[in-house]
């Protein structure tokens, strides 16, 4: 199986998922070189940054009638659109009702690959194995690559509030030549590992504004709920653990948001005037009713700090199997 690929002006070190296999098992080393002559982009693009052929390309296609200035602006100056694959290494692999959905890890690359090639699609967040593979597959040229921190709170275990980083450290980011950073902060005021994670989050952002490296900080404040943790998305709530956040470490200038959507959508306009931080939507689980969480995330994203989306499951694994047309759809709504 050979996953389709973005555009890109290297050869990629893996054309297959079989060369992949046997590189990762003879050449260990191909990752480092893959990650040394990536080809980076700025985090975020603005109206006067060029954007690559490929791109251009696509956007004169879609549109003969546009103009050669019209193809050189990136087709959402200042907004990101990453896609999201972190949730395998929380051992969080549902989808739905399917409950082994994302275990697949060749179908999981394939779907990435696919996505990371539809025009408007700034780069994605994920965890160091799923890295590698696409770096050896040269799907992450001129790509925002986003490294997953903390995936110590295991979906489902006693100890998921004392969610210690066991993903990218700071340095490891900054090897590697990737782009940001994210970090999960969960709280719960019953439990007591809240206060571990909450002081760990903290001095990483300090050690990635030392790297001058954005870091997304995913808060949310949270109880268990008949033993299972929940996630509080009410107003109130939502608009604690954003002032939480956002007061974290020694400096914010290198901290992004990455929220949710509120209970009620209406809410939103009130709970984003909590922070002045940039911040980007999360996809979350949105059941069978994707055209509602569009809506949701339209309305959200006219909101002054709010500057994009990160989404994985609802567009790697939509109900109708349209990947390419569930990545399409969100990044018109950028």
């Amino acid at each position: 199986m050979t996953p389709a690929r973005p555009t890109a002006s290297a050869t990629p070190a893996a054309p297959s998922v079989r060369d992949l296999v046997r590189l990762r098992a003879e050449r260990p080393e191909a990752i480092a070189e893959a990650a040394a002559r990536r080809k980076r982009r700025p985090l975020l693009r603005t109206a006067g940054t060029a954007v690559t052929a490929d791109v251009a390309d696509t956007a004169g296609t879609a549109d003969t009638a546009g103009t050669a200035s019209d193809r050189a602006r990136p087709p959402h100056p200042g907004r990101l659109m990453i896609i999201a694959a972190d949730h395998p290494a929380r051992g969080a692999l549902a989808v739905g009702d399917r409950a082994l959905a994302m275990a697949n890890r060749f179908e999981l690359l394939q779907r990435l690959c696919l996505a990371l090639s539809r025009p408007g699609v700034d780069g994605v967040l994920a965890s160091a194995d799923v890295l590698d593979d696409l770096l050896l597959l040269g799907a992450l040229e001129d790509k925002v690559v986003m490294g997953s921190m903390n995936r110590g709170g295991l979906a489902g275990a006693a100890f998921e509030l004392d969610d210690r980083f066991t993903g990218h450290r700071p340095e490891d980011l900054v090897r590697h030549g990737f782009d940001a950073g994210k970090l999960l902060l969960r709280i719960d005021h019953d439990d007591p590992g809240s206060l571990d994670t909450l002081h760990a989050a903290a001095r990483t952002i300090d050690a990635m504004a030392a790297h001058r490296l954005p870091v997304f900080v995913e808060p949310f404040l949270c109880r268990r709920v008949d033993g299972r943790l929940r996630n509080d998305l009410g107003a109130a709530a939502v608009t604690t653990s954003i002032a939480i956040a956002s007061g974290l470490a020694g400096t914010s200038a290198y901290t992004w948001l990455k929220v949710p959507v509120t209970e009620d959508p209406d809410d939103m306009a009130q709970v984003m005037e909590t922070s002045t931080l940039p911040a980007v939507l999360l996809g979350g689980e949105v059941g069978d009713d994707l055209d509602g969480a569009y809506g949701k995330w339209r309305e959200a994203l006219r909101l002054p700090t709010v500057r994009g989306l990160v989404v994985g499951r609802s567009l790697l694994y939509p109900v109708d199997g349209d990947v390419a047309g569930a990545v399409d759809t969100a990044v018109s709504l950028l």
